[in-house]
């Protein structure tokens, strides 16, 4: 052998030898339903980034197909961490699909937000009303109760997420089932106002629909508070949240870390990372209301409506919420689409 092939193979080989001892690189983590528009997901991506140093790919999933399809990779998962509306995280404990995890800080989170053993538990919340593009209502007057939207003048106004899929959809429908006399026990007010609302054209997405309300595209959106206080602050557009006469609900986002993740450990510190002053901050930044309420700062709140208007948001028995998901689902695709 030549002088240069030995001097190729020790080459090759000092070079093995140095990627041998490399430390690892932090494998990427993948979190599912953690779309960059909705909550400002983009933001807290990039922030779990420059502190941790994963790379965590944008998912636009909805809470029931990040459900779906936990159940259908049981055997073999593919997402670390999942988010989802509160009624979702219970039914994925439930189903046997993610396990028991107690990020830093659990001991913050009240009872009756978090499973005891920590299936689930809640990262922050947000109140369920009308987010308004008030520059694409033309002449209409800015809506102020449930009732109003089935007027004729807001006739293709109004969108509201698909109820038999996405977690916000249905707390719009526990939202106004409530407002209008029914419970968790008794949709029957809740599906006639959806029957009602059909008669004037409405919009059903099945994704997170922020883009198309700027654009006035959907010129009213049943949404949360968050959102259009974003839309408000952030973007500059002429949006204006309401919280309706007869009231709405206060509705918990939550997380949990899936069962035999890939990479569990990455999965724990991105838990306990969004539960640290830092990453509650993002969310408080971003109009929600974090878990632990020492990270909302007086700045943040101010842009809020005042608690006045909040005092018509109130909380629900949300495992009795969970339960009843599947049954007003089976009534909504059977009565009303």
């Amino acid at each position: 052998m030549t002088g240069t092939g030995l001097k190729s193979m020790a080459a090759a080989a000092a070079l093995f030898v140095t990627l041998a001892n490399a430390p690892a690189q932090a494998a990427d983590a993948v979190c599912y339903n953690c779309p960059p528009q909705w909550a400002d997901w983009a933001t807290q991506l990039e922030t779990i980034k420059e502190h941790l140093g994963y790379e965590i790919p944008h998912d636009n999933k909805n809470s029931g197909q990040t459900l779906s399809q936990l159940l259908a990779e049981k055997d073999s998962p593919v997402a670390d961490v999942a988010y989802y509306g509160v009624s979702f995280g219970i039914q994925a404990a439930e189903k046997g699909v993610v396990e028991a995890y107690q990020p830093a800080h659990f001991d913050e989170i009240p009872e009756g937000l978090k499973d005891p053993e920590g299936y689930w538990f809640t990262i922050h919340s947000g109140t369920l009303g009308f987010f308004v593009n008030v520059d694409a209502l033309g002449d209409a007057p800015v809506p102020t109760a449930w009732a109003d939207l089935l007027k004729p003048e807001y006739k293709g106004m109004v969108g509201y997420l698909d109820p038999s899929s996405a977690f916000v959809g249905y707390a719009g429908a526990v939202a106004v089932n409530r407002a209008m006399g029914g419970s968790l026990d008794d949709f029957d007010p809740g599906i006639e106002w959806f029957q009602a609302l059909a008669e004037n054209d409405p919009i059903v997405p099945k994704q997170t629909s922020y883009a198309r309300v700027l654009s006035g595209e959907i010129p009213i959106l049943l949404d949360y508070d968050f959102n259009a206080y974003r839309a408000q602050y952030k973007d500059g557009v002429n949006v204006r949240f309401v919280i309706p006469a007869e009231g709405t609900v206060m509705v918990p986002y939550v997380m949990s870390l899936v069962k035999n993740a890939p990479h569990p450990e990455e999965g724990k510190a991105i838990l306990d990372f969004i539960m640290s002053d830092t990453g509650q901050a993002v969310w408080a930044n971003a109009f929600l209301r974090p878990i632990r309420a020492s990270a909302m700062s007086e700045e943040a709140a101010a842009k809020f409506l005042p608690d006045t208007d909040y005092a018509r948001a109130a909380p629900v028995d949300y495992g009795r919420m969970a339960a009843v998901q599947e049954a007003f689902k089976e009534r909504y695709l059977n009565e009303v689409r």
